[in-house]
């Protein structure tokens, strides 16, 4: 198979076709509580995902997210079988898209726009949580930070995907 050649470099970060799917949701109540699953969360401009300890007006760090195959990997680096969404305490899972592909852009979850603003590194109460070497195995796999541009309802199951506006 014959793929095009393409030289611009704007072009090829432009191009991101693969879509991704919400594989988990969960909120923090309350700082260092344990995670909530959900179905669903609604998610405002002002206070992110409702219910979340991190819902406040603003902010770079409204929503979190990880990719579903980096738990794989991280777990593999781990020598475990597999690593529960809530232990790495990111609020949203997602499979089959790139999220750092998302970097400094604006991408789509269902119905809802965020913003991606950064890296969300790993802390060391993964140590405690996943044992020795965690914290480490998790660096460059902790997912990314975002804020939110357009609210709605995020669900299990939506479509995960860079953001492109049509006039």
């Amino acid at each position: 198979m014959a793929f095009p050649k393409i030289k611009d470099l704007k072009t090829v970060i432009d191009t991101l076709p693969q879509i991704g799917k919400v594989e988990w949701i969960g909120i923090r109540p309350e700082r260092k509580a344990p995670l909530q699953a959900l179905t669903e969360v609604p998610v405002t401009e002002e206070k992110g995902l409702q219910g979340d300890h991190y819902s406040k007006a603003g902010g770079n760090r409204q929503v979190t997210l990880m990719q579903a195959e980096h738990l794989s990997a991280v777990a593999n680096y781990l020598n475990i079988e597999t690593i529960d969404p809530d232990i790495v305490r990111r609020n949203i899972v997602v499979s089959g898209v790139n999220l750092l592909a998302f970097n400094d852009r604006q991408f789509q979850i269902g119905e809802v726009i965020l913003h991606m603003t950064g890296s969300c590194h790993p802390c060391t109460r993964m140590e405690t949580e996943l044992g020795a070497g965690a914290y480490n195995a998790l660096r460059g796999h902790g997912g990314i930070t975002a804020k939110v541009v357009r609210g709605g309802t995020i669900r299990l199951g939506d479509e995960v995907k860079l953001y492109v506006v049509t006039e």
